[in-house]
């Protein structure tokens, strides 16, 4: 089919390849793009990104263009309509001719700033992608893109105020509780550790769960747009508890999809995390104390 379409002048007659240089010996992620997986290669904030780009001629055609140039792109993308490029280098691999067979080029972004780490969320994406574009002059021109996943941009060391979290809720003569966790900063493979003092039961509670949801904000101002979404959560209680009874509470964050914390970025869009403690009465009725937690 690309050979027909091809030849009525449908379809491009040259194939570009992206092929990157040390792609063996990287690390692997698996992203969801349109709905479907995708496996990307990981770098880091000071890996170079170079290799090779190859066009890929059908023998017996020639291409004429205008130039050809490869291009590394950092782009925020907001689902409701908007892309904001935050980086975007070129390098130009073939000055304008005809190519007339396959024709192979070498391509290096040593120096790249890579200030963000690659997030795919509910409402926005913030990528990196190699793109190469074969221009013509009368025809269509021919595209090729190729993300990567950046990750752990900056080994931070531990923060140095780590508090504990520390707090009373309750409803009036009716319940007060105490719940402590040990930090308020967590490493991505860390463990929340606390415990949940009961102070006061006269509400008939039939079980205790604990949820950590992500809340990612876009936008600013009146455009400011909130979605959240629930990790995880479980029971940590099963049946009534009685007046000073402490429920301990340990919960391991490396085997869930949990990103830093990131505030602000670009000025287009932050995600927070926040440790949500949910009661559940004999009446389903629902009490719930949220409190935000910083990952790193």
């Amino acid at each position: 089919l690309s050979r027909a379409t091809a030849f009525v002048g449908l379809g491009p007659v040259c194939t570009p390849i992206i092929e990157i240089a040390d792609k063996d010996k990287r690390k692997k992620v698996q992203v969801s793009k349109d709905g479907a997986p995708e496996t990307l290669l990981v770098f880091t904030d000071k890996d170079a990104v170079s290799g090779e780009v190859t066009l890929k001629l059908d023998p017996g055609k020639r291409v004429e263009h205008i130039g050809v140039k490869i291009e590394f792109v950092g782009q925020i993308e907001i689902f409701y309509g908007s892309l904001h490029e935050f980086t975007n280098l070129v390098r130009d691999l073939d000055a304008p001719g005809e190519l007339t067979q396959t024709k192979s080029y070498s391509f290096d972004f040593s120096s790249v700033d890579k200030q963000y780490e690659s997030y795919n969320g509910i409402n926005v994406k913030l990528r990196y992608f190699l793109r190469v574009t074969v221009s013509r002059q009368y025809s269509p021109n021919i595209v090729k893109e190729m993300d990567i996943w950046v990750k752990n941009v900056q080994a931070l060391p531990p923060p140095e105020i780590n508090n504990s979290i520390k707090m009373e809720v309750g409803i009036e003569d009716c319940l007060h509780i105490e719940f402590e966790y040990n930090r308020s900063k967590y490493h991505l493979k860390d463990v929340v550790i606390g415990k949940i003092y009961f102070l006061l039961v006269r509400l008939k509670i039939k079980h205790m769960e604990i949820e950590i949801r992500k809340r990612e904000s876009t936008g600013s101002g009146s455009d400011l747009y909130n979605e959240s979404e629930t990790i995880t959560k479980f029971e940590i209680m099963d049946g009534a508890p009685v007046r000073g009874e402490s429920v301990p509470v340990r919960l391991f964050l490396s085997g869930f999809d949990l990103t830093p914390t990131f505030r602000n970025i670009n000025n287009k869009f932050s995600v927070k995390y926040y440790l949500n403690l949910v009661l559940v009465d004999e009446e389903d009725r629902r009490y719930f104390k949220q409190q935000e937690i910083t990952l790193w």
